[in-house]
């Protein structure tokens, strides 16, 4: 008894790890997605060919554009596959019957829902590695100067946005109403993140908008981190409170039929 007992934890630990490995494999295999994964480090790229990104900015603090930019392209990774990737793959496995399914195994959909989550962030984990190496070894931008507080910072940005777009997954019907509500939430975000216009420079009423927003609120606290500062307590807050409130209202209205 007590043998069988023991071998429980192990036997789902196990399940999970297959689960999140299968799940892995999955997303590496839609072209679809490793595009969309890849988009960052392209921009990434383009913006270090382009003398106008590397040259000093006084209003930057003689920091260059690309500079800036890298934060804002590790939160742009970050909702991509929050956003997109996420709610889409879960909603499309509920359409189909996959978590219905599922609930019939030993595996059930809760572990697949935690393998889903794994997954998504080994493939964050991989991306942002790869824009601060493309970065650094390309173009000569330097590492964050707090380094403990970027870490916080960037996994307070994943709980934040994965809490959104499990949110989404719950609200939407279809997968492709899930990619629709997270595609047209993704821009707006984006906007107020600076990607398009760098948050220094906007008017005080977008900033303080932009600082409100879980992604302007992620860039800027991993600003304050790669400048050398712990991220300001509000940010972080911030970044909980979205992580904790989409958290719960996706797990209420989550529907594994």
């Amino acid at each position: 008894m007590s043998v069988a007992t023991a071998a429980t934890p192990a036997a789902r630990g196990s399940a999970l790890g297959r689960l999140t490995i299968t799940e892995m494999k999955l997303l590496t295999r839609e072209r679809v997605s490793l595009i969309r994964m890849a988009v960052p480090l392209i921009l990434l790229i383009l913006f270090g060919l382009i003398p106008f990104y590397t040259q000093p900015r006084k209003y930057l603090d003689g920091y260059t554009l690309l500079d800036a930019y890298v934060p804002i392209l590790i939160a742009f990774s970050l909702a991509m596959i929050s956003l997109t990737s996420l709610p889409m793959v879960l909603a499309g496995y509920r359409e189909k019957g996959i978590l219905r399914r599922m609930q019939t195994t030993p595996a059930g959909p809760a572990r697949v829902l935690a393998a889903q989550l794994a997954a998504n962030l080994a493939v964050v984990a991989v991306m942002v590695t790869l824009i601060l190496a493309v970065a650094r070894l390309g173009y000569g931008v330097f590492w964050p100067r707090q380094v403990a507080g970027f870490v916080v910072a960037a996994l307070l940005a994943a709980a934040a946005l994965m809490a959104i777009g499990l949110f989404i997954a719950a609200a939407a019907a279809t997968s492709r109403a899930a990619q629709a509500i997270g595609m047209i939430l993704l821009y707006p975000l984006l906007f107020f993140a600076g990607l398009f216009w760098p948050i220094p420079t906007m008017p005080s009423a977008l900033r303080h908008l932009s600082h409100a927003t879980p992604l302007g609120a992620a860039v800027q606290a991993l600003q304050d981190a790669w400048l050398g500062h712990w991220p300001h307590p509000l940010q972080l807050l911030t970044l909980a409170a979205y992580a904790v409130v989409f958290g719960v209202a996706a797990a209420r209205l989550f529907r594994w039929e």
